[in-house]
């Protein structure tokens, strides 16, 4: 479901992209047809190609936030703290329990940050490093 709510809002705004590139060439011929001189024409030219940069660049950060409306709609029980451990039968694999009174949200060791201070992480949203699984016994 999500895959397809990303798919379609992909190909609404590469079409907006589209009609944005279209609107800059049409303004472009308008800019030139009026201009002057050759330095005018130039200008019209520069205008246009500073436009299409700026739809590609939409382009992009609209495909990377549906990404991210992805993510988080996939894993938003992970990211609110909301495990459970695996039932029986599936294989070992199993979801991390919050530790109490964390409501999923991992406390820093006592002295390692300044109060009100976050620590970056290269990690996505809230996750661990593609591709590795930590494993933690549970009492």
């Amino acid at each position: 479901m999500h895959s397809a709510k990303e798919k379609i809002s992909n190909m609404a705004s590469a079409a907006k992209e589209h009609v944005n590139i279209s609107k800059a060439k049409v303004e472009e011929k308008a800019e030139k047809v009026t201009a002057r001189s050759k330095e005018g024409k130039h200008m019209a030219e520069e205008n246009r190609k500073a436009k299409e940069a700026e739809a590609k660049m939409t382009l992009h950060e609209e495909k990377a936030q549906h990404a991210a409306e992805k993510f988080q709609g996939k894993h938003s029980d992970l990211l609110h703290g909301h495990h459970q451990p695996a039932a029986a039968g599936t294989h070992g694999h199993h979801q991390h329990r919050p530790a109490a009174g964390t409501h999923g949200h991992h406390q820093p060791a006592v002295g390692t940050t300044a109060p009100g201070t976050t620590v970056p992480s290269s990690n996505p949203v809230g996750g661990h490093a593609h591709g590795l699984h930590h494993h933690h016994k549970h009492v």
